[in-house]
């Protein structure tokens, strides 16, 4: 290898860039667009910066302030609300319980008819592909203010919304995994005579199971959390407690709140790891024993 190395001298080095020169360097198009965007890239940076006066000198003028609340945070205190304080955790986690498990089962008719390779009618899969985007583009808080206004304040309008927004989100990443299966146990299905339903059930869904589930988990995650602003714009659980205790100056007490909810996330976000790791592992056995 090195002996071959060193027969390359410099005219020979000139001789293969003469003949291949797209292999040393880019075409002068390819450069000046890259160019281009890394202009554009630094242009918008430095005018996002200029426009939310994101200076450091304003930041130091809040670091005190910041520095002032964050004093008055320690020691948390529970004072005496903490059942209405557990209570209320119990609320929360159990919205985004209900929401993502209505949300799961409903996207997965929804997933299917924007995947492509269960639904080739490209303008019957436009409309479900935009039907999808649609749901998910609106944030979980617009759907929660609408609903609260619909069906008045408390936890049902926050399950409302976190089933309408993660019903967009599921199926688009329902329909990812579907596009990604193997199309020989779908072709399996279909030369034995399986109908369209019967492809579906033993073709793609066994092997897009364990990733739809795996997705749901972490949605499940995430929305354990985002209720918790669910119920400060008034859609019920620990989140209304800790938008009062931010209201009021009640510092520690919102200390001890944001604790709480740490915690429960932190033992959320354990459970579905341990969960996640298991259905991976399975599906990735499978896998290989299929092999």
């Amino acid at each position: 290898m090195r002996e071959n190395i060193a027969n390359f001298d410099a005219a020979s080095i000139a001789a293969i860039r003469a003949r291949h020169p797209l292999a040393f360097q880019a075409p002068l198009s390819v450069r000046l667009r890259n160019q281009a965007a890394w202009f554009a890239f630094f242009v918008l940076t430095a005018y996002c910066f200029w426009t939310f006066d994101l200076s450091p000198a304003r930041l130091w003028a809040g670091s005190g302030t910041l520095l002032d609340v964050a004093s008055r945070m320690f020691p948390p205190t529970v004072g005496d609300a903490f059942n209405d304080y557990l209570w209320a955790l119990f609320q929360t986690i159990a919205m985004a319980f209900l929401g993502t498990v209505i949300a799961a089962v409903l996207a997965v008719p929804l997933g299917l008819l924007c995947a492509r390779n269960v639904l080739p009618v490209r303008i019957a899969q436009f409309f479900f592909r935009r039907t999808s985007d649609t749901l998910r583009g609106i944030d979980q808080v617009i759907w929660a203010l609408i609903f609260v206004r619909a069906v008045g304040l408390g936890p049902l309008a926050g399950i409302l919304a976190i089933i309408i927004s993660d019903t967009g989100t599921l199926a688009k990443l329902y329909s990812e995994a579907i596009e990604n299966a193997e199309k020989k146990q779908v072709d399996g299905i279909r030369g034995c005579g399986g109908n369209p339903l019967q492809t579906i059930r033993f073709g793609i869904i066994p092997q897009v199971l364990p990733v739809m589930l795996s997705n749901v988990l972490y949605i499940f995650e995430s929305n354990t959390r985002s209720a918790t602003i669910l119920g400060i714009v008034g859609a019920g659980g620990i989140g209304f407690y800790l938008a009062d205790r931010i209201r009021t100056m009640l510092w520690e007490e919102a200390s001890f709140i944001m604790i709480m909810i740490l915690i429960a996330v932190y033992v959320i976000d354990w459970i579905s790891k341990l969960i996640r790791r298991r259905l991976i592992g399975g599906a990735a056995e499978t896998s290989g024993g299929l092999h």
